[in-house]
């Protein structure tokens, strides 16, 4: 993935993102088959899919752990009030 696809990856939700995660590794699931079957000619897809799979989910990662800092943060400043 390019980084501007990466940036607006970074700005969806991350119910958007885990249909993407799911689509990606069926096109996964997919393509081995079609590689294994010899009806593939590109081997690199199925590296490049699993790659592009580590990304999205990177970003949901840190989704969660931006959250999770940021209700820390939020319980931090009502007990100081």
């Amino acid at each position: 993935m390019k980084k501007k696809d990466l940036q607006e990856l970074r700005n969806k939700k991350v119910v958007e993102l885990d249909k993407i995660v799911a689509k990606k590794k069926q096109e996964t699931i997919m393509a081995d088959a079609k590689m294994k079957t010899g009806q593939e000619k590109k081997i690199k897809k199925v590296k490049n899919l699993r790659r592009e799979i580590a990304q999205v989910l990177t970003i949901i990662r840190e989704k969660e752990i931006l959250g999770e800092k940021e209700k820390k943060e939020a319980k931090n400043n009502t007990k100081t009030k």
